[in-house]
């Protein structure tokens, strides 16, 4: 049986490593979320804090990947449901829910809404595949583990730039 660990002691744990990484310790690793049916990498360096997800103050007016303002310790966060914005069905609100915190090292109170954790990955596990050429620049590179499973990578600074992204409102 998998060692459960708690999401308090994650966090700690993932806090460290976004540290050593900020002072070039340590490996590179990923962070891995699935959204919608998709599995996908974050840089830990691109990631922020991952949250339980919570009530969302709806934004009127909006494109129906926005998902919504979240305050997060007082402060406002705008959040897109992920898996929508990639043209995947909503994500539903349920215990395994979270929001990752994106847009801080970039200025930008983003949050993404995806449909669990899947937790720290090594780079070194993964094997690069052909880039899909029909995605967009922020989602467009790649990889599948040993299990022969395709994830992609999310480039945060890449989607942080699309205007799509940027632009909410219909």
């Amino acid at each position: 049986m998998a060692k459960k660990t708690s999401l308090r002691d994650f966090q700690e744990y993932l806090s460290e490593r976004l540290i050593g990484a900020a002072h070039g310790r340590g490996t590179s690793s990923w962070l891995g979320v699935q959204a919608g049916v998709e599995n996908w990498l974050v840089d830990l360096s691109d990631s922020g804090e991952i949250v339980q997800a919570l009530k969302l103050t709806p934004v009127p007016l909006t494109r129906p990947w926005f998902a919504g303002i979240a305050n997060i310790r007082g402060s406002l966060y705008a959040v897109a449901d992920f898996s929508v914005f990639c043209g995947g069905t909503p994500t539903p609100q349920n215990s395994s829910t979270r929001l990752l915190l994106v847009g801080s090292k970039y200025g930008a109170n983003a949050a993404l809404l995806v449909n669990r954790m899947l937790g720290l990955k090594n780079p070194e596990d993964f094997v690069a595949e052909s880039v899909d050429s029909a995605a967009p620049a922020w989602g467009a590179a790649r990889f599948s583990d040993s299990q022969g499973q395709l994830w992609r990578k999310l480039s945060v600074r890449e989607l942080l730039a699309d205007n799509d992204f940027m632009n909410i409102g219909v």
